[in-house]
């Protein structure tokens, strides 16, 4: 059976092509083809493929032309180069140009095989929907999955936007305690006069205004799997309860007296260095300890640029279909503008620019123009090029183009937010942004006149 990225063939003559991919395929290979270069260029912006087999002489973009064109856009694409001309000066310039290896003609369908086997990407990941196409994500999901089949505590660290929800909903998925329920809750997002009681659940007359009992999390997780995010924001006197929680693996509400016996997985998250947390008496070394189980850190999406393209792809398909537009596509130099970006705000930030570019594009194909990608600071600790004098004469275009993308993030903001009936947490969650950025957001709204109250 086929599976997983297909393999990209690209020749010039069909019978050898249709050859090609007929082998690949019976030994269980999914194909692609093309007939030439530009043809080859225009599919791998809609696909993403695991290797490209490709002819030298072609017209009128030759194998070495397109190698060196995949080389700028996809750099860790991996490409053999097949030709019937043993001419060692091409050789060189093709391995210099950064081609895997050669295929010289006539060849075996065996040593067709062996190079496809030695060189094309790991297959991706079954991660039920999640993208996983580098393979750093593919390493990080792997073990996930095995984690996934115990009910070890895991504790998920990594920059914002990485995607540390994403990853604790595959273990929950892929876990025993799939069918019970997966209930989140943000650590920094509830005043600490509340999380108390949210997390623990109180009785009725606990305190002022608890007119019924409620269950907290940890009831609501039964069977299931509690994720607490942004550990590392818990008040360090509610700390120690937690921890007694999670030995006992009990939990009294607040204002009784019963114990209720808890059979959940606990994951946590953090963007924050634990460790130097624990250092400067901010969280309890007992409570990382109890919560290091199994750690997982999430790369941050520079650190996984393959997939970079494809989550781009696959967040314009959503957003687009939301938005009536499911015909829009990314074009080449705006793909290859995503790959250069530093993405300090990691895939948070794709979906954000991803999302504004649905609102902007004009037409069926997203331009670079319509990403308004901001200049990131280096995060390699380099300072910047040194602006020229045509760059420095662009900088009024620039700022008024910066200036129309934050009127157009507001209106979005304000429309979503009166959508919501006026409910931050609700608009926060349609948005895709922390509630507390949401807040800060219409605070400086406020202040400029924007906004009422």
């Amino acid at each position: 059976m086929a599976q997983g990225l297909p393999i990209l063939v690209v020749e010039d003559d069909c019978a050898l092509r249709e050859a090609v991919c007929d082998t690949l395929e019976l030994a269980g290979q999914t194909t692609i083809s093309a007939a030439g270069g530009d043809e080859a260029l225009q599919l791998l912006t809609r696909h993403a493929v695991s290797l490209v087999v490709s002819d030298v002489r072609m017209l009128p973009v030759d194998g070495i032309a397109l190698l060196k064109e995949i080389r700028s856009r996809l750099p860790q694409l991996p490409v053999v180069l097949m030709t019937a001309f043993a001419d060692v000066n091409r050789a060189v310039e093709a391995m210099r140009a950064g081609a895997c290896d050669f295929l010289l003609k006539p060849f075996e369908p065996k040593a067709l095989l062996e190079h496809v086997m030695r060189y094309r990407l790991p297959e991706p990941v079954d991660a039920g929907g999640v993208i996983a196409i580098d393979p750093v994500t593919s390493n990080l999901f792997s073990l996930a999955s095995r984690v996934a089949q115990t009910d070890a505590t895991v504790l998920l660290t990594g920059e914002s936007g990485v995607g540390k929800e994403v990853v604790a909903r595959y273990i929950h998925q892929h876990s025993a305690r799939c069918k019970g329920p997966f209930v989140a809750i943000n650590c920094a997002a509830i005043p600490d006069s509340l999380l108390e009681a949210t997390l623990f659940g109180h009785e009725k007359g606990a305190f002022s205004g608890a007119q019924t009992a409620q269950a907290g999390k940890f009831e609501q997780a039964q069977n299931g799997t509690l994720l607490l995010d942004e550990i590392t924001e818990m008040p360090f006197g509610l700390q120690a309860k937690l921890l007694r929680v999670l030995q006992e693996r009990e939990v009294e509400r607040v204002g009784g007296k019963k114990a209720v016996v808890l059979n959940i997985r606990v994951v946590a998250t953090s963007n924050r260095d634990i460790a130097d947390a624990v250092a400067q008496g901010l969280f309890r070394e007992d409570l990382f300890y109890r919560l290091n189980v199994f750690p997982l850190l999430i790369p941050a999406l520079r650190q996984r640029a393959q997939d970079i393209v494809p989550l781009a792809r696959h967040f314009l398909a959503a957003h687009g279909a939301r938005a009536g537009r499911p015909g829009l596509r990314l074009c080449v130099a705006a793909e290859a503008a995503l790959q250069r970006h530093a993405w300090p705000g990691n895939v948070r930030e794709l979906e954000n620019i991803i999302q504004r570019a649905v609102i902007l594009a004009p037409g069926d194909i997203v331009e670079v123009d319509a990403l308004h990608l901001a200049v990131a600071p280096r995060l390699d600790g380099q300072p910047l090029p040194a602006l020229s004098s045509a760059s420095t004469a662009a900088e009024p275009a620039r700022a008024r183009r910066t200036d129309e993308l934050r009127d157009v993030e507001r209106e979005h903001i304000l429309e979503t937010l009166a959508a919501a009936g006026g409910s931050r947490k609700l608009a926060g969650q349609r948005l895709g942004i922390p509630e507390r950025t949401l807040r800060y957001k219409l605070r400086q709204y406020r202040l400029a006149g924007f906004l009422d109250g």
